[in-house]
């Protein structure tokens, strides 16, 4: 009889964990080992649970037309605790000239479907409103610009809106998500979608039109109850606990024809032989453990941090309505954004509470990081209460940092990720998750994860 293969997943987030989670599912006695650094698993999904309190220390949770992390919720017999977000009452401002101004209704990204409802909104100027009414009138001729290659997210916006749709709605939009640069972000990689509607419709103000209105969309968002952690708690309580090695840093990765060695940061530096390598770190970490197996450049070369701040509130006070709010570049706060939680999700708080969470992110995280918790926690409050007006003290705050985890994707990420699965591929058992290569959101990563569990576990 052959010895089963040996297989190391290097990086405990939430992809190297559903990995583990599904290798598990298959076979569980097959020879697994989970390599984290960090004393815990999950990565930048934490859930803190405190005074009544849900409190989410990364993803709050994913977009419901993505189905994979609800399909995974509810093979981890949390089907019960699927929540939806409170999109009856849903608003999400721009801080524009230190006032919050909701996003008109009917927008999708920087797209309106409702012409009507710009002149009723005070977010856009006469020209901007304008630009958004000449779009459709359009249409042959932007279909017809649409370029062969690449192009950024700032380009693609200009194209069809203008400067001033560009700074107040789609940067701070996409900046919420990728914290990076639209002049920089690869269009392709990051709205595939709108793509696509382009080269259909020229304008995308007709394709949004042109879709076919359901009775009872679904919500924008989906959670559970107890947490997005509990994703991970549950899969990590059905993973065999000797495959799991907390507080173990990987420190490089060598391979010899099929075989891979993996060395452990140590003082001598120990090492293991593996059959096949999942490298689901970071980007900047995957980097340095690829150098010399493939061409590095072609993983995306800039991550963003985000440092993220929760205020729990016992004392009343009045909040505007809505989800939260964004910030555009050029503001006098700080903030890249905030969320008003006890009014996105419902039963996160004790009745009669608030829980907010401010973000720091893109250019402005690293000098907010390397405060002490207590002063970063001071300064999100003073910000939130130039936006808000005055705020009772908070009953506890929570500050996470979340150095390089929003990957850039940059003009041609496509290609290069073309190349570089061309280029994995000539290293039998090597294999690559994580948030560096097709999508940043649980979803995206939940779903990579499971295929490629289910493609060594089970090979054709």
């Amino acid at each position: 009889m052959t010895s089963k293969p040996r297989t190391a997943i290097i990086g405990g987030g939430i992809a190297g964990v559903t990995a583990a989670w599904q290798l598990a599912q298959i076979d569980p006695t097959q020879d697994v080992t989970l390599f984290e650094a960090s004393p815990r698993l999950g990565g930048i999904v934490e859930t803190v649970r405190r005074e009544g309190f849900v409190v989410e220390c990364g993803p709050d949770g994913w977009i419901t037309e993505k189905p994979w992390a609800r399909e995974l919720a509810e093979e981890l017999g949390l089907g019960n605790e699927l929540i939806s977000s409170l999109d009856a009452t849903r608003i999400t401002y721009i801080l524009r000239n230190g006032r919050l101004i909701p996003i008109p209704d009917g927008m999708r990204m920087m797209v309106p479907t409702d012409l009507e409802a710009l002149t009723r909104s005070e977010l856009f100027s006469p020209a901007a409103i304008a630009a958004y009414a000449s779009e459709p009138g359009r249409a042959e001729e932007l279909r017809a610009a649409t370029p062969d290659r690449d192009e950024s997210v700032a380009s693609f916006v200009l194209r069809h809106f203008g400067e001033e749709v560009l700074h107040t709605v789609a940067a701070p939009l996409l900046s919420g998500v990728f914290g990076g640069d639209v002049t920089r972000l690869s269009v392709r990689a990051v709205m595939p979608a709108f793509v696509q509607m382009e080269r259909e419709h020229g304008s995308l103000i007709l394709a949004l039109q042109s879709k076919p209105k359901t009775a009872s969309p679904q919500p924008i968002f989906t959670s559970l109850a107890s947490g997005s952690g509990s994703l991970i708690e549950r899969m990590v309580a059905a993973i065999p606990p000797e495959w799991i090695r907390l507080n173990t840093t990987v420190s490089d990765l060598v391979t010899a024809g099929q075989a891979w060695t993996v060395e452990l940061a140590g003082k001598p530096p120990s090492y293991q032989d593996f059959d096949r390598v999942i490298v689901a770190t970071p980007g900047h970490i995957s980097r340095q453990l690829l150098g010399g197996i493939v061409d590095t450049a072609l993983l995306p070369f800039e991550a963003t941090s985000a440092v993220i701040i929760a205020l729990a509130f016992t004392q009343p006070f009045d909040l505007p309505p809505g989800f939260g709010f964004l910030v555009p570049d050029g503001e006098t706060n700080n903030l890249l954004a905030g969320t008003f939680i006890d009014q996105k999700f419902p039963n996160r708080v004790p009745q009669g509470t608030h829980l907010l969470r401010a973000f720091f992110g893109g250019e402005r995280a690293p000098a907010i990081a390397i405060m002490p918790d207590d002063e970063i926690a001071a300064q999100a409050f003073e910000e939130l209460q130039k936006i808000l007006g005055p705020l009772p003290e908070p009953s506890f705050t929570i500050v996470r940092r979340w150095p390089h985890s929003l990957p850039q994707y940059a003009v041609g990420h496509l290609d290069r990720l073309a190349e570089l699965d061309r280029q994995v591929a000539q290293h039998p058992g090597l294999h690559l998750l994580g948030n560096a290569y097709r999508g940043v959101g649980l979803p995206d990563l939940i779903r990579e994860a499971r295929t490629l569990a289910r493609e060594i576990a089970q090979p054709k």
